[in-house]
């Protein structure tokens, strides 16, 4: 069955967008942060070369005979220099110029010495809002001569309009910047991130519809940079996928055969069973003295047939959790194995767990791993079990300790290998796999805390769960 692929986003909704989208937003940002110092530069520029002009009128003043400037002179100097009037102040003496018509009275002064960006940033922003004509005086030194002071009054129509000019200017150029910038970034990051992200999408998505079909494997190319990297490891991680779903397929196959032979072996030892009991009436004493072993081999071959057939049918285990002593329970595994064809031979059993203890856990699977462990020490060897409970970073460590010969190296390096782990001939290894799987459905795990000449103590995790109204238990 194959899997519906997704398909690609609308362009507004996708990377590209977005990016294209940031880069003009950025770009436009930038341009403001450019323009308000640009304009407010391009306000003081137009003062200043209106101080430069009216000092340019006063010269004439300074040059000709009082009565050879007549009133039309007069007129065109303060025309050519955009002012109503004039004050020059030189170190020793002052002149002023006026025009022939009464001067508007002055709504703002302007001291060009003084102002601050600040000043300036809001005077600038001051003079855009304006709607109507104002009459302003400016003062400023002359250029070149920092000792001559002039002071002019003039119409602020003019600036403003200049300036709603130049802003004009500077957002068509803002404009087809943005428009240049975010097209190349655009161009680019298309280029070095959407389309390999595209590639890596598809990749993706072919290999999730069809993990078989070899040709959906990315090919990585030789870049170093993160996407690289992600190419590279989606191709290694879409090898070992492959490799692991065949494997998986292999071991059903394996699973189902063996469940077959399983059964048949097991209709044989039936039979062999029965032909055993009739033997054990048998007088004969050479029969007797070989019964027991034969006993032993039929009993390990049903237990071995047994374990592989519940390993290979069972997933997670299914919990039923309830809250329950801990001591009574390991008092209960205590006596199954006593009363087992282990206890046989007689184990001591220690119950060291407090008998105030309660735990949240599934009662049936919790006993099923403790059978486990607890077989496992006594089949290696071990006389005496210890069970106990601890608390260790808020969680529950149901602590298993023998007085084995401790684990030998092999075993340690397959402990939670299935028909590895082992230590004994005949084993199945699945004991404490079996164990790891209760543990883990419960949010725990088994550790191995240390094993040696002295034992082998290992560590049930399990994480604290106590039920509301339970306080007082210890």
């Amino acid at each position: 069955m194959s899997v519906p692929t997704q398909p690609r986003p609308p362009f507004l909704s996708s990377l590209s967008a977005r990016l294209l989208l940031l880069t003009i937003v950025f770009v436009m940002i930038g341009e403001v942060l450019i323009y308000v110092p640009s304009v407010v530069r391009f306000r003081i520029t137009y003062l200043e070369e209106r101080v430069a002009a009216a000092r340019l009128a006063t010269l004439s003043f300074e040059m000709l005979p009082a009565r050879a400037i007549t009133e039309a002179l007069r007129k065109k100097l303060l025309d050519q220099s955009k002012t109503y009037n004039i004050v020059l102040r030189l170190p020793k003496r002052s002149i002023f110029v006026s025009g022939t018509g009464p001067v508007p009275p002055a709504s703002d002064t302007f001291d060009l010495r003084q102002a601050t960006f600040i000043d300036w940033i809001s005077d600038a922003a001051d003079t855009l809002a304006q709607k109507d004509n104002r009459v302003i005086r400016v003062i400023g030194n002359a250029p070149g001569a920092e000792d001559i002071i002039v002071e002019v009054m003039l119409d602020e129509r003019p600036l403003r309009e200049a300036m709603w000019d130049f802003s004009v200017r500077i957002l068509g150029l803002s404009i087809f910047i943005s428009v240049i910038a975010a097209g190349l970034v655009f161009v680019s990051l298309h280029w070095l991130m959407v389309r390999p992200m595209h590639r890596i999408t598809e990749s993706m998505t072919a290999f999730r519809a069809n993990p078989t079909d070899e040709s959906a494997d990315i090919v990585a190319g030789g870049r170093g940079d993160e996407i690289g990297v992600a190419q590279r490891e989606l191709g290694i991680m879409q090898k070992e996928v492959r490799l692991a779903l065949r494997q998986r397929r292999r071991l059903a196959a394996l699973g189902s055969a063996v469940a077959k032979i399983n059964h048949d072996l097991r209709n044989s030892l039936s039979t062999a069973m029965l032909a055993s009991d009739r033997l054990a009436g048998s007088s004969d004493p050479d029969v007797k003295r070989v019964l027991p072993r034969l006993f032993d081999a039929i009993d390990r071959a049903v237990d071995l047939c047994s374990q592989t057939l519940n390993f290979a049918s069972q997933d997670s285990p299914t919990l039923s959790p309830s809250c329950f002593s801990l001591r009574d329970l390991i008092d209960e595994v205590g006596q199954a194995i006593q009363h087992s064809d282990i206890g046989a031979g007689g184990v001591e059993w220690n119950n060291e767990v407090n008998r105030h203890k309660m735990i949240e856990a599934d009662r049936d699977q919790l006993f099923r791993a403790l059978i486990n462990v607890s077989r496992n020490a006594y089949q290696a060897g071990a006389g005496k079990v210890t069970v106990d409970c601890k608390h260790i970073d808020e969680r529950i460590c149901i602590e298993v300790a023998d007085d084995g010969p401790g684990l030998p190296d092999k075993a340690r390096e397959n402990l939670y290998t299935p028909f590895m782990g082992s230590t004994q001939p005949g084993g199945t290894g699945l004991g404490l796999v079996i164990v790891r799987d209760v543990m883990r459905a419960h949010g725990g795990d088994i550790t191995l805390v240390e094993t040696g000449p002295g034992g082998t103590t290992f560590c049930l995790e399990l994480p604290e769960k106590v039920p509301e109204g339970a306080r007082f238990w210890i």
